[in-house]
């Protein structure tokens, strides 16, 4: 397995989680709500982590370090610490079935702020260890080691993932994801990835999704299912997953060869991912550090530059929109929008 160029160590500094941040005391009560309308600005931050596109046609923008944004489609808000923000930086977007936004907060607060169309409320914490799966639930990612929140709409519950088997160091969540049927997977760094199924851990710790760059110092940062059902780990295999109840075996996976280096090179170091997305078309989109983004239709890969002044910027992620468009946030470049040609910054 190819090492990932030296940029790695910039990813790891750019993306790593909050560890070692605390929660701090006030995650033990929920906040006074804040009636909060924003300052209107005209353009999103530098630095946007994760685009969101709710149910009621608004977009959010989650920064590094200047707070929130949404665009209504006429006008751009920003929302901060003073509108009732917990902190900062803002590093996931969710939303309930009643249209409630939540927001997760890393540095210097590891946080979920409620967002219920007019006002922030940072929900309180409870450390129980309440381990369920319930399809309505919203899970988070934790800025401590090994542990995530569920939320399942009354209260926040601090979970601490189990160890793999054998394994007595420490790692850190950097993905979640709820695949087809229901089962939940958790992307770490840097022993592999989990599936909770509500019941039981099953885990794939062994050499095929750990052997990235530095030893897996990059993680588990996205997660994906293809049209045929398989799913990819951010890297440059596939693997069929089944159920561990059915099977004869000691392993509940499969793995395949998958893409290998995006740019078709036998030697090539195009092989780990950032984020990943699959389109209504079935396509897989990758988004990589500084190669821009590639498509793959399940025969052909396809690259699409993501250029500033013709050189090719930093990408955070990759999301795919309620119409099936596609977003990118950036390091340092806002917010890309897909045109079906080209990614473009986006101007409200």
């Amino acid at each position: 397995m190819k090492l990932y160029i030296p940029l790695s160590l910039v990813v790891l500094c750019l993306l790593t989680s909050c560890n070692g941040q605390t929660t701090g005391a006030k995650r033990d009560v929920n906040s006074a709500p804040q009636h909060t309308g924003g300052n209107l600005v005209t353009v999103p931050g530098n630095n946007i982590m994760t685009v969101y596109h709710d149910s009621k046609n608004l977009y959010w923008f989650g920064s590094w370090q200047t707070g929130l944004y949404r665009y209504d489609g006429k006008t751009l808000s920003n929302y901060t610490t003073a509108h009732g923000l917990p902190a900062m930086r803002i590093e996931e977007i969710k939303e309930d079935h009643a249209g409630n936004l939540y927001f997760a907060t890393c540095y210097p607060r590891s946080a979920i702020a409620r967002f219920n169309g007019h006002s922030f409320t940072t929900l309180r914490a409870a450390a129980d260890n309440d381990w369920k799966l319930d399809p309505d639930d919203l899970w988070f990612r934790h800025a401590e080691p090994e542990k995530v929140f569920r939320y399942d709409g009354a209260t926040l519950h601090e979970l601490k993932l189990p160890k793999p088997p054998g394994f007595s160091g420490s790692f850190e969540i950097y993905s979640i994801y709820h695949d087809k049927h229901g089962n939940l997977w958790f992307g770490t760094n840097p022993v592999g990835v989990c599936r909770y199924n509500g019941k039981a851990f099953e885990w794939i710790t062994e050499s095929d999704v750990t052997e990235f760059g530095d030893r897996g110092a990059n993680g588990v940062r996205s997660i994906t299912e293809d049209k045929n059902g398989d799913f990819w780990f951010n890297t440059e295999y596939r693997y069929s997953i089944y159920d561990s109840l059915t099977v004869n075996s000691k392993r509940f996976y499969t793995r395949h060869p998958g893409l290998g280096s995006l740019d078709g090179k036998k030697n090539g170091n195009i092989n780990e991912y950032l984020s990943i997305v699959t389109d209504n078309e079935n396509n897989i989109w990758i988004a990589t550090y500084r190669n821009g983004v590639w498509k793959y239709d399940g025969t052909t890969v396809t690259h699409y530059p993501v250029l500033k002044d013709s050189t090719q910027i930093a990408i955070f992620s990759i999301y795919k929109d309620n119409a099936g468009t596609l977003w990118l946030g950036t390091h340092e470049n806002g917010a890309y929008k897909f045109n079906g040609v080209t990614f473009g910054p986006f101007t409200p």
